[in-house]
């Protein structure tokens, strides 16, 4: 029988599959605080179910798996000052993540179309990410003035070479052939076989079964596997600043895609680049849990600052995509600030594991 709350997500048991399907398909299924809940809630009891072996978690309509949070709300919020409100949703997303990240059965994401910010988080931490031909993902966070959260702050830092800080720094979109490439995804599925899917992973008698069945030749990497040479030398650099150095050599010595990836990144917020790159220093000795909690106060610090205000206005409100950053240079950004911002808050912290 499925369940609706808010009409916005649907849980259905299909056999020994418990099935998530985001339903907002007119925002791309991005998700509110009462989906976050019911969501947790209900991986709880299935985790304690029996006759529940695996989960699958889908995005209705098409278009997108889910493309994050609900950030005009988070805005609307943070600019009424209501902090409390605003912490609320992002401990309550984080703790979302860490449920499926130790999610004791086969977690299942069927990613079809476009997959960024929250919908990575509930999507890469479980044990099975299935692509389709439709996959587009993007940690886009440094264009709103934000940094990329939902726990990559731990999983980017995996990513072959340096993957992970390019993702974290440009926010640039990939598709599938990439996302198989770097281990975002692990399996492939043609979107037109998805229901089939679904039905095979209530009856099949393991989760790789399913799978096998319907796997299909997956696209050829667009990104990573022609690039990753001059990606792991310019993203190894000892600072955002030095990155753009060495893309804007390579550019001149006649590397378009050093030229276009330097563009992107100054279109990006100094200060959440400067907190990107710090977290992809420090990611590699987090655990799970300590990455979450890391997020936790750089989104306090960030949600009191003015750059996410400005970039949400300028990207989703007033669409004009013309950000005033605060400060605007690289070399304006204070070391010491971005330090302090991953220290411990003054207030007492949750815990994520």
């Amino acid at each position: 029988m499925a369940q609706q709350v808010d009409a916005e997500i649907r849980f259905e048991r299909r056999g020994a599959l418990g099935l998530v399907t985001l339903d907002r398909p007119k925002a791309l299924n991005a998700l509110t605080l009462p989906m976050v809940e019911a969501m947790r809630g209900r991986l709880e009891a299935w985790a304690a179910d029996p006759a529940i072996t695996r989960v699958a978690v889908r995005g209705a309509g098409g278009r997108a798996f889910c493309a994050g949070g609900d950030i005009r709300k988070i805005y609307e919020l943070g600019r009424a000052g209501r902090h409390e409100e605003v912490m609320a949703f992002w401990e309550a997303e984080y703790r979302l993540d860490a449920a499926v990240k130790r999610f004791p059965k086969p977690y299942i994401a069927l990613v079809e179309g476009i997959v960024m910010g929250g919908g990575v988080g509930i999507s890469l931490h479980g044990r099975y990410r299935v692509a389709s031909e439709k996959y587009l993902l993007a940690m886009p966070e440094t264009g709103i003035g934000f940094f990329p959260d939902v726990g990559t702050t731990y999983a980017l830092p995996q990513l072959p070479g340096k993957l992970g800080t390019y993702l974290a720094l440009t926010g640039g979109r990939i598709g599938a052939g990439d996302a198989l490439e770097a281990g975002l995804a692990t399996h492939f599925a043609k979107a037109e076989d998805f229901e089939a899917l679904v039905a095979a992973l209530a009856e099949a008698p393991t989760v790789e079964a399913a799978l096998q069945r319907f796997g299909a030749a997956p696209p050829e990497p667009e990104i990573f596997r022609q690039e990753r040479a001059l990606i792991d030398e310019c993203f190894g650099a000892e600072s955002v600043a030095a990155v753009l150095a060495r893309l804007d050599a390579a550019a001149e010595a006649g590397s378009a895609f050093a030229g276009e990836t330097a563009a992107l990144i100054r279109t990006r917020s100094p200060t959440s680049l400067s907190i990107a790159f710090e977290q992809m220093r420090r990611g590699p000795g987090l655990s799970f849990a300590e990455a979450m909690l890391t997020e936790y106060r750089l989104c306090d610090r960030v949600m009191r600052g003015s750059d996410f205000y400005e970039g949400v206005r300028a990207v989703i409100v007033d669409k004009d995509n013309a950000p005033r950053w605060q400060p605007d240079r690289l070399d304006a950004v204070d070391p010491q600030g971005i330090a302090a911002a991953f220290g411990p808050l003054a207030s007492a912290e949750p815990r994520f594991d």
